[in-house]
């Protein structure tokens, strides 16, 4: 199964840590996470299921494409880290 880590930041504001995953896209993946911890879904997706603007998701050390539909590949060894920019001053 494809394991997910989330940035010290969003672990902070919402109770999770490393899990996998059995999906072979990035949106059955963030499906499943979302089943588990329905809290999550608001800090990582707009109401129109995009990713919000200051999420990022790295799969094997890329970032994802597609951030609509959330339609790339990842396999069952896959890497996923998924983080939300900081802003401020």
């Amino acid at each position: 199964m494809a394991s997910v880590d989330f940035s010290p930041n969003i672990s902070s504001q919402v109770d999770v840590g490393k899990s996998t995953v059995k999906a072979s896209t990035i949106k059955a993946a963030l499906l499943e996470l979302f089943e588990s911890n329905p809290k999550l879904k608001s800090y990582l997706v707009n109401d129109d299921g995009t990713l919000r603007k200051h999420v990022a998701i790295v799969v094997d050390g890329v970032p994802v494409k597609d951030r609509a539909n959330q339609s790339d590949s990842i396999s069952e060894k896959s890497e996923i880290f998924i983080m939300q920019a900081l802003s401020g001053g």
